[in-house]
């Protein structure tokens, strides 16, 4: 949903084929696919004899007041991260504000290079996510480029052997494909940081956020109403963050990187991370901005997936329904960016797995609690609240 502000649609071109945005080894096929314009990649995962297959689709958003904007939303694939066949990572960033291009590549570029750096990262993968997110927070309020009030959000995936670590920041989504019977199933990977979530409103008002939709805003709602149905409804005029007594920053998430005055309300860059052990049940998983899924729900979105044997031909097809929709309802299309991960291969159910074969293990979902979520506090007082309580996260995954 972005900014009030709108989207600064603008996004390096350089993370396109062979440029910054695909890092690390990767096997294309030869022909390239006629709307995607991308070959078929595939990278293997040696510890679990299983092959990833993925493609990406990223198409600029339609603005009729500014025809020749630009895509802000932007991507990273880096295999082999650290050197390691069995380690890969996925992200789709979807700036906002008038720098929005900007954060999102500069994000983009430096979070994975922070994580890649991390020789902890095996050992200790929620601590070492984490810290990434927050140090790439303070690089980019420490670069040239002006975050006051723009930034972006964050979507990752970190493939390490059959176990998915999900780390979110923002509204965008990451969804798995799960086999059960003669259903696909749609699994959330990620939840949406947003005041329709009861416990991020709370958090932001908590720091002293101002929670209002535009009608609001406008004087035509009621303010004091603080109720604004779901998020499916109500996705044309959602509640907003505001400084109080301000018309801005008027942002539709709860969590970002950059958005450095929002973070006086609450906006921080705090990732929820989750985890997943894979079964052979998992059959792909969908790794998208909000462009995606403002007007398609998960399931819909693993239904036109599984459809098609060819990430590629899904990419397309659910851009295309995607951009279709936003124009229905608006005069107007967010950028869209899509990427597809088929799991390929993978043999040995695992432990947990049901009679049935589906892995209905609970997914280990954690904001970092303590004072992160509940106050306002510097920067240096959240890395001491992630340390410490990492602890505790890492216990409840080996319960």
């Amino acid at each position: 949903m972005g900014c009030v502000h709108g989207k600064c649609c603008n996004r390096n071109t350089s993370s396109s084929d062979g440029g910054s945005g695909h890092h690390g080894e990767k096997k294309p096929y030869n022909n390239k696919h006629i709307l995607t314009q991308r070959s078929l990649e595939s990278v293997p995962v040696p510890s679990h004899n299983l092959t990833l297959q993925y493609s990406i689709l990223t198409q600029r958003g339609y603005y009729p007041v500014a025809v020749e904007r630009e895509n802000e939303d932007s991507f990273c694939i880096k295999t082999q991260i650290q050197g390691n066949p069995n380690v890969h990572f996925f992200g789709v960033f979807d700036g906002h504000g008038e720098f929005g291009a900007q954060c999102s590549n500069f994000v983009k570029d430096r979070l994975v290079e922070i994580l890649s750096s991390d020789f902890a990262l095996l050992d200790d993968p929620l601590k070492a996510y984490t810290s990434a997110f927050l140090a790439t927070k303070s690089e980019l309020h420490n670069s040239e480029i002006d975050d006051t009030e723009s930034g972006t959000t964050a979507i990752t995936v970190l493939v390490v052997g059959d176990t998915l670590y999900v780390a979110n920041v923002g509204d965008s989504r990451a969804v798995i494909a799960v086999k059960d019977g003669d259903q696909i199933l749609a699994e959330n990977l990620s939840e949406d940081q947003t005041p329709f979530r009861k416990d991020e409103y709370d958090r932001v008002k908590l720091c002293g956020a101002s929670v209002l939709s535009i009608g609001q805003v406008e004087g035509l709602q009621d303010p004091d109403i603080q109720y604004w149905g779901d998020e499916e409804s109500q996705c044309d005029d959602p509640p907003r963050l505001w400084l109080p007594n301000e018309l801005n920053p008027g942002t539709a998430f709860t969590r970002s990187v950059g958005d450095s005055s929002a973070e006086k309300i609450g906006v921080i860059a705090v990732p929820e991370i989750s985890i997943v052990q894979l079964t052979p049940n998992h059959l792909f998983f969908v790794v998208a901005s909000d462009g995606v899924f403002q007007f398609l729900p998960s399931q819909t979105v693993v239904n036109m997936a599984a459809a098609y044997t060819d990430p590629r031909d899904a990419c397309a097809a659910i851009a295309g329904e995607s951009y279709k929709l936003w124009l229905e309802h608006e005069n107007r299309t967010d950028d869209i960016t899509i990427i597809i991960v088929q799991i390929k291969g993978l043999s040995n159910s695992g432990a947990g797995a049901t009679d049935s074969g589906v892995d209905y293990r609970p997914m280990i979902m954690r904001s970092v609690k303590g004072s992160v979520d509940v106050s306002c506090v510097s920067e240096s007082e959240t890395y001491g609240s992630v340390k410490s309580d990492l602890s505790f996260i890492q216990q409840s995954c080996q319960r």
